[in-house]
C-alpha cells in the first residue's frame, strides 16, 4: 500500500486563517485548523498587522496537524490563498513598516478617481489591466500611502500583497502569481506582465515587487529551515506561489481551462462576489478583469456589503437573520461601508418605501434582498463581459454555485433563488478557498494541472436546487431605487 500524502491548504482571509489538511489522492478533507486576525480602523480605515496573519498561519496549522492525525512527514506541499488587494509594505529586513491597508479599507477612494483621470479614464484602464482603479485596488492605497504617509513610502523595501506575504515567509523566495497580481492596478493582463507605464504613473520602483510566477500552482521552492521549525513541518515540502483568495475559491470549485468555463459562483461573505473562469479576456469597467490562477481569466464583481451588512440590520430590528418575510413595498440598500459596485465609495444604507403596516421582518427581507439584488446584477454585467447574453435559456439554465458563510443561511440561498430564478447548486465541501489551495500545493509537489486535481477531488460538487419562478417586482422594484438614488442620496460623484 502506497503511503498517505497530505497537502495544506491555506485560506487567509479577512478574519481569520484556515489550514486544510487534505488527502493529496483522494481530497478527502481530514481536518481544518483556524485562528483569528485582528482588524482595527474607523472612518474607513480598515488595517491588520501582518505578524498576526503569520502567527495565525503558525497556530491554524498546529492545530489542522494534530487534529488530522497525519503524520509531519506525510506532508508534501503547501500553498497561501490570501484576501485580495492588502497593501504590505516592508522594511530591508522583511518587517511590515505599519499594519497592512485591507481591501476594504475605502480611504483612497480619491486616489483612485484622480489614477482613473489620469491615464484618461476608466477605457484606458481596462485595456492594460482589465480593471478600473477604486478603492479596494493595491495602487489606490499605493497612491495614498506616498500622499499621507511618505516616510513610510520612502522606507519601502518591499511591496507584498497579503498571500505574498506569507508566501515569502514560507520559502523565502518573493513571488506571486497572475491571479493575485491582477488585482493590484499595476499588472497588465493584456501583456501578463507588471506594466511599466503604470509603474512610472505611481512612483513604484519595479524592484520592490515579487517575480510573477507561470501560475498559481508553480512551485516557488521549499520551507525555509526557519518556516519549518516554526510549523512542525519537514524542510523538504514544496511550496506553491499561491494565489487570491477569489482565484483560489475558482480552482477548488473545478473551474478553469480544465474543467468548468463560463459557469457563474456566487460568494456570500464579508463581501458579495460573483466569478467565473472564462477563457475571454474581461475589459468592462464595471468589473474587475482579473487573471486566473491557472492562465484563463476570471472576471469578477465585489460588493462591499454582504452578510455583515444584513446581519447588523437584524440585530438593529432585535431578529434572528432567519427571521424574514420579503419586504414588500420596502428597499432597503445596505450600503453600510460604502459601495463597491456600484462605485459608491462614500454611500451609506438607503430606507425608502416605509409604510404603517411594514414589519421588522419586512424591513430584514428588504435588506437581503438589496444585498442580493446589487449582487445579481454585477452577475449580469460579468455574463455579458464573458460574451453571453443572461436571459438566454442555455444562459439562464447553467447553475448558479453558492459559496461563502452565507451560503449555509436558509435566507440566503432562499432569497438567492428568488431573485435569480436559476437552479442553485451549494457545493458540500464548504472549503473552497481552502481546498483551491491545496490543489495548488498539490500541483506544485506533482507538477499536474491544479484545476483538474480539484475536478478529480469532485470538491466543486453538490445537491442541485431547482429553479423557482423569478420574483421580478422585487428586482425591477430594488433596480429603480438604485437608479435613481445613486447619485444624490448614495454619495455618487
Amino acid at each position: 500500500m502506497q503511503p498517505r500524502t497530505v497537502v495544506i491548504g491555506v485560506d487567509s482571509s479577512t478574519q481569520s486563517t484556515k489550514a486544510a489538511f487534505v488527502d493529496a489522492a483522494s481530497g478527502r478533507l481530514l481536518a481544518v485548523g483556524r485562528a483569528p486576525h485582528v482588524v482595527s480602523g474607523t472612518a474607513g480605515a480598515r488595517e491588520s498587522d501582518p505578524e498576526v496573519w503569520w502567527q495565525a498561519l503558525r497556530a491554524a496549522v498546529t492545530a489542522g496537524l494534530k487534529e488530522s492525525g497525519a503524520a509531519a512527514s506525510a506532508v508534501t506541499g503547501i500553498a497561501i490563498a490570501g484576501q485580495q488587494h492588502g497593501l504590505v509594505v516592508l522594511d530591508r529586513s522583511g518587517r511590515p513598516l505599519r499594519p497592512a491597508m485591507l481591501w476594504n479599507d475605502t480611504r483612497s477612494a480619491p486616489q483612485a478617481a484622480a489614477l482613473s483621470e489620469a491615464l484618461g479614464g476608466p477605457d484606458a484602464w481596462t485595456a492594460r489591466t482589465g480593471s478600473v482603479p477604486v478603492a479596494a485596488v493595491t495602487a489606490s492605497k499605493w497612491r495614498w500611502l506616498r500622499e499621507y504617509e511618505p516616510d513610510n513610502a520612502a522606507a519601502t523595501a518591499a511591496v507584498r500583497l497579503p498571500h505574498d506575504f506569507l508566501t515569502e515567509r514560507l520559502a523565502g523566495t518573493a513571488a506571486t502569481d497572475p491571479g493575485d497580481a491582477s488585482g493590484t492596478g499595476w499588472y497588465s493582463t493584456a501583456t501578463g506582465a507588471y506594466d511599466p507605464v503604470l509603474l512610472e504613473l505611481l512612483g513604484l520602483d519595479a524592484a520592490l515587487l515579487p517575480e510573477v510566477a507561470g501560475t498559481g500552482a508553480t512551485r516557488v521552492g521549499s520551507l525555509t529551515a526557519e518556516a519549518a521549525d516554526a510549523l512542525g513541518l519537514p524542510a523538504t515540502i514544496a511550496v506553491a506561489a499561491g494565489t487570491g483568495d477569489n482565484m483560489s475559491a475558482a480552482v477548488g470549485l473545478g473551474l478553469g481551462g480544465a474543467g468548468l468555463l463560463d459557469h457563474p459562483v456566487l460568494s456570500l461573505g464579508t463581501s458579495g462576489t460573483v466569478f467565473a473562469a472564462s477563457r475571454t479576456r474581461p475589459a468592462s469597467p464595471a468589473l474587475s478583469g482579473f487573471a486566473a490562477a491557472d492562465g484563463t481569466y476570471l472576471p469578477l464583481a465585489c460588493t462591499l456589503n454582504c452578510t455583515l451588512a444584513v446581519d447588523k440590520v437584524a440585530a438593529l430590528l432585535g431578529l434572528d437573520r432567519d427571521d424574514t418575510s420579503p419586504g414588500g413595498e420596502t428597499v432597503l440598500l445596505p450600503y453600510l461601508d460604502g459601495e463597491r459596485t456600484p462605485d459608491l465609495p462614500t454611500a451609506s444604507g438607503l430606507l425608502t418605501g416605509l409604510r404603517h403596516d411594514t414589519t421588522p421582518r419586512q424591513l430584514l427581507g428588504a435588506a437581503y434582498e438589496g444585498a442580493v439584488v446589487t449582487v445579481l446584477r454585477a452577475l449580469d454585467e460579468l455574463l455579458r463581459a464573458c460574451g453571453l447574453d443572461p436571459a438566454a435559456p442555455e444562459v439562464a439554465a447553467r447553475p448558479l454555485r453558492l459559496i461563502g458563510g452565507g451560503a449555509q443561511g436558509r435566507t440566503w440561498v432562499e432569497t438567492v433563488r428568488r431573485l435569480s430564478g436559476r437552479p442553485v447548486i451549494v457545493p458540500g465541501s464548504g472549503e473552497p478557498v481552502a481546498l483551491g489551495a491545496a490543489a495548488l500545493a498539490a500541483a506544485a509537489a506533482t507538477g499536474a494541472d491544479p484545476v483538474a486535481i480539484a475536478a478529480d477531488w469532485g470538491t466543486g460538487e453538490g445537491a442541485q436546487l431547482p429553479p423557482v419562478q423569478r420574483d421580478s417586482a422585487t428586482w425591477e422594484r430594488v433596480g429603480s431605487v438604485l437608479e435613481r438614488a445613486s447619485g444624490p442620496l448614495l454619495g455618487g460623484f
